[in-house]
């Protein structure tokens, strides 16, 4: 379908994203293009070129057997994902020394050039025939929040399933996850005003480094003295404090038992 896309004008969808419809056989496909994608994916890709041409250098310097060159490029391959389908290897007869000659590699410049004409552009498919290409995108854009929001309840906030057996032990459960999710998601728009460039799970692995003590002290007449005391803040806890513009409260009074009583 790429010469009846080629045709059609692009449609703004937002301030960085253009998109186009085509219908086909009763469905519609969107080819999208954001310009803020194209860059990244640019930017990985050469990086990752760069860093496996510098690799096959190196291996073609070694002296290695058939088979130990065939097990560092299947990890040279792992490691550079898709950048290795760029690069054309060549291994020279099966009994041949490894060599220059023998091992050779090459960049396939019309894939090159076909990947960085694709770069940063999707196509999507829809049955809503009936909706402009800005709504078809905002669409596609929930279903990737409503997956991004699982990933993180998952792994950012470690909300695993478990297997209740009463009902109102699960009512609880998805409670206690939603509420979870509303502070995560909070966080992560203060985090967007304030600090760019931090995410939520970031700065909760940064905050709980600090703690919450109880010091219990005995005194002569048998009665306990309970300080409550969290730990000092380290130089970068305090500058993400300052940033985020958050302030710690005062340290708690001490508590002091009087027989199976605490007395403040």
């Amino acid at each position: 379908m790429e010469k009846g896309f080629f045709k059609l004008p692009w449609e703004k969808a937002r301030d960085s994203v253009d998109t186009k419809l085509l219908a086909h056989e009763g469905e519609i496909y969107i080819l999208t293009r954001s310009n803020g994608r194209v860059n990244k994916e640019r930017s990985m890709r050469k990086r990752h070129l760069k860093k496996l041409w510098k690799r096959l250098h190196e291996l073609q310097g070694q002296k290695l057997t058939r088979d130990q060159l065939l097990i560092k490029l299947g990890e040279a391959k792992k490691e550079a994902g898709r950048a290795y389908s760029l690069i054309d290897v060549n291994l020279h007869g099966k009994d041949q020394e490894i060599s220059k000659e023998t091992f050779t590699f090459t960049l396939d410049k019309e894939r090159l050039s076909t990947i960085r004409r694709r770069e940063g552009h999707y196509l999507l498919r829809s049955n809503l025939s009936e909706e402009n290409p800005a709504q078809l995108w905002e669409y596609y854009i929930q279903l990737i929040e409503i997956e991004q929001a699982f990933k993180e309840l998952k792994n950012d906030l470690s909300i695993r399933p478990i297997y209740h057996q009463e009902d109102h032990r699960i009512e609880s459960h998805i409670f206690i996850a939603f509420v979870s999710y509303c502070l995560q998601v909070t966080l992560k728009q203060r985090l967007r005003a304030l600090a760019p460039g931090l995410t939520p799970l970031s700065v909760i692995e940064k905050f709980a480094e600090m703690q919450m003590v109880d010091i219990h002290l005995p005194t002569t007449d048998g009665r306990k003295i309970i300080l409550s005391r969290y730990t000092q803040p380290e130089k970068d806890q305090k500058i993400l404090l300052h940033q985020m513009k958050l302030k710690l409260p005062d340290q708690p009074p001490p508590k002091i038992t009087s027989g199976k009583n605490i007395v403040f």
